[in-house]
C-alpha cells in the first residue's frame, strides 16, 4: 500500500471514528418538548454534518413525520426516548430512501414495539441494531481500500494531471455503484414484504 493510499485511508477512518452513533444511555429518561429534541439531536449527530450550518432535525421536519405516519404522536406536546430512537433511524434512512419505503420499513416496527410491553423494546432493538457499528466499520475500511486501490491503477497511460482527475472520478464511480446496488437491494426486500396491492388497499 503506498503512501497516499495510507494517507487516504487515514483520513477516512479517522471521520468514521468521529461519525458515532448516539447510544440509549445518552439520551434523557425524561419526556422532551421539540425545541429540547432538535438540541439534543444536533449536538449529537454533529459530526455528520457536511456543512457546519446544516440543519441535523428542524421543527419542520418533526411534524411532517409525523403527517406521514413515520413518528407515532407526542403526549401533551412531549416525546419519549422511543420517539428519539425512532427519529435517530429516520435520520439514516431518510438520506437514502423514499418517505413511503421508511413508512414500509419503520411502522411495523414501531406498530408493534413502540410503547408496548413486548419481548423486545424498541431501545433492544436499537442497541441490537447500532451494535454491530464497530464491526461494519472495520469491513469498510477494507472495501475502502480494495476499490481506492483498483481505482489507482485506472487510466495508466495519463498524464499526472489527468491520471489525478480521472482517478479520483474512478473512484467516485465505484463508490456510486455500490450505493446504487445497496439501494436497489433494499427496495427490493421492501417490495417483497410488502403486502399484495388487494391488502393493501383493504
Amino acid at each position: 500500500m503506498d503512501t497516499n493510499t495510507k494517507k487516504f485511508l487515514s483520513s477516512i477512518l479517522e471521520d468514521l471514528r468521529k461519525i458515532d452513533y448516539v447510544k440509549p444511555e445518552d439520551i434523557p429518561n425524561i419526556d422532551l418538548y421539540m425545541d429540547q429534541i432538535t438540541t439534543f439531536m444536533d449536538s449529537q449527530l454533529a459530526a455528520s454534518k457536511r456543512y457546519a450550518d446544516d440543519k441535523i432535525l428542524t421543527k419542520t421536519m418533526i411534524n411532517n413525520y409525523a403527517k406521514n405516519n413515520l413518528l407515532p404522536p407526542p403526549a401533551k406536546k412531549k416525546y419519549t426516548k422511543e420517539h428519539v430512537l425512532t427519529l435517530i433511524f429516520i435520520y439514516y434512512f431518510k438520506n437514502i430512501l423514499s418517505i413511503s419505503d421508511i413508512q414500509s420499513i419503520l411502522n411495523p416496527i414501531t406498530e408493534r414495539y413502540f410503547g408496548k410491553d413486548a419481548d423486545y423494546r424498541l431501545e433492544d432493538i436499537y442497541r441490537e441494531v447500532f451494535g454491530l457499528e464497530h464491526q461494519e466499520t472495520q469491513n469498510i475500511i477494507k472495501d475502502l481500500a480494495k476499490k481506492f486501490n483498483t481505482a489507482m491503477q485506472t487510466f495508466p497511460d495519463a498524464d499526472e494531471e489527468d491520471a489525478e482527475l480521472l482517478r479520483t472520478f474512478s473512484f467516485i464511480c465505484m463508490l456510486s455503484f455500490d450505493v446504487y446496488i445497496k439501494k436497489t437491494l433494499i427496495e427490493k426486500i421492501i417490495d417483497q414484504a410488502a403486502p399484495p396491492a388487494s391488502d393493501a388497499k383493504k
